[in-house]
């Protein structure tokens, strides 16, 4: 008979197996904890839902990622579930359609970004994980404190139904997300950057065979993303304006969106209610330092991005193998110091910063909310129709980031 969590974390306690507790089964979570158990890394990853199918989460896999699951043995697999592929970015502004990145002549095996849900994404990995000794994904589990030992992280306080349980560990890695409860109680501080734009997600049916453009702008700002027999879609509208354009009502939303797709216009009575529109208030920020003695924050915890350019799983994923590969030779020996937690930072904030910057400043024109008929795009925009090596750089960008990281050898 197989044994009980509780008597699985009572032999931690004792027996010290669990090295590494993660917070959080989110990409930057699953991905790092199955790289540090294929190091021969005792991992427990808890994660407070029951699943992962939740709406509104972000669904592209970048170049970066793929080459990633390439290296690790892992694509062929990956490529066997539903996803669709787009081999460029196009924008659309009234009747002008252009191209402002093309991944065509990247440096990798997948010159595409592949959509694929999330929550198939986390389950992929953790498929991958099910035949590791050394992974333990407990669901339903909330975190609700660190113990503390002297001025060291040695573990988690989490909530499991009625029960509460105790979680040793060598070192706990906060990837809870852009709400990081791990961040705030480790005391770490953020600063933020000014973001100009807040989002409403919403879902209407997707007509067989239908392709639309990701980006659309004009009055309004409007991301598609092919769910299937969907079309999840993200309006981009002025930070702070939400509760203007609710108070304009459901109406005056399908007009905005029905004059940026007219395509759309037929569909948008399957918003019936505003419980079917989900505001995200849109924050980009970063930690000034991601650690304390014990403990780690990556991923989301450690620099919230902006949905712009999808690129907030992607980093996740890099900051996972940065990880994994500075960290995890360090804990065959012995316990992390802050030197070497302080080492994953120094690898991974200017990516993030320069990515963020990129977010807040450089596309912030595709976002405005114009009323000019004419609809004329931004001059970056018509910059890159006209400068092929544009389009390029931008593909490199956006698919492959600042710095893209590579598994060790010990992870394959």
């Amino acid at each position: 008979m197989g044994r009980t969590w509780s008597e699985r974390i009572i032999d931690m306690a004792h027996s010290r197996l669990r090295r590494v507790c993660i917070v959080g089964g989110g990409p930057a979570g699953m991905m790092a904890g199955v790289l540090l158990a294929r190091s021969g890394i005792e991992v427990v990853v808890v994660e407070k839902h029951a699943d992962f199918h939740r709406d509104f989460r972000g669904d592209t896999i970048h170049p970066s990622t793929l080459e990633i699951i390439r290296e690790l043995g892992w694509l062929e697999d990956f490529l066997r579930l539903p996803h669709n592929r787009m081999p460029t970015v196009d924008v659309a502004f009234g009747d002008s359609r252009i191209t402002v990145a093309d991944f065509g002549r990247l440096p990798v095996h997948c010159r595409f970004i592949a959509f694929v849900p999330q929550w198939d994404f986390l389950s992929f990995l953790a498929d991958k994980a099910r035949d590791l000794d050394s992974f333990t994904l407990q669901r339903e589990t909330e975190v609700t404190d660190l113990l503390v030992r002297g001025e060291t992280v040695v573990g988690v306080v989490a909530r499991q139904g009625a029960d509460t349980v105790e979680i040793h560990a060598d070192m706990v890695i906060g990837a809870d997300g852009r709400h990081s409860i791990t961040r705030r109680l480790a005391g770490l501080r953020q600063s933020e950057s000014a973001v100009p734009i807040d989002v409403f997600w919403l879902q209407i049916p997707r007509e067989s065979r239908e392709k639309m453009p990701l980006f659309t702008g004009g009055h309004g700002s409007l991301i598609s993303i092919d769910r299937g027999d969907n079309w999840q879609l993200a309006y981009a509208f002025p930070r702070g304006t939400g509760r203007i354009l609710r108070a304009q009502g459901l109406d005056a939303l399908r007009s905005r969106i029905a004059g940026l797709q007219p395509a759309y216009a037929d569909r948008l009575d399957a918003i019936t209610d505003w419980s079917d529109v989900h505001q995200l208030t849109v924050t980009v920020d970063r930690l000034r330092r991601w650690h304390r003695p014990g403990l780690l924050c990556i991923g989301d915890a450690a620099h919230a991005m902006s949905p712009a350019g999808g690129v907030g799983i992607n980093l996740a994923v890099q900051d996972a193998v940065a990880t994994a590969n500075i960290l995890a030779p360090v804990l065959w020996d012995r316990t992390p110091t802050p030197a070497d937690l302080d080492r994953v930072r120094r690898r991974r904030a200017w990516p993030a910063r320069i990515t963020q910057i990129f977010q807040t400043h450089l596309i912030a024109g595709l976002y405005r909310d114009t009323a000019d008929q004419a609809l004329r795009p931004p001059f970056m925009l018509r910059l890159s129709a006209r400068v092929p090596a544009l389009r390029h750089l931008a593909g490199r960008f956006i698919g492959l980031g600042v710095r893209p990281e590579h598994p060790n050898s010990g992870h394959r």
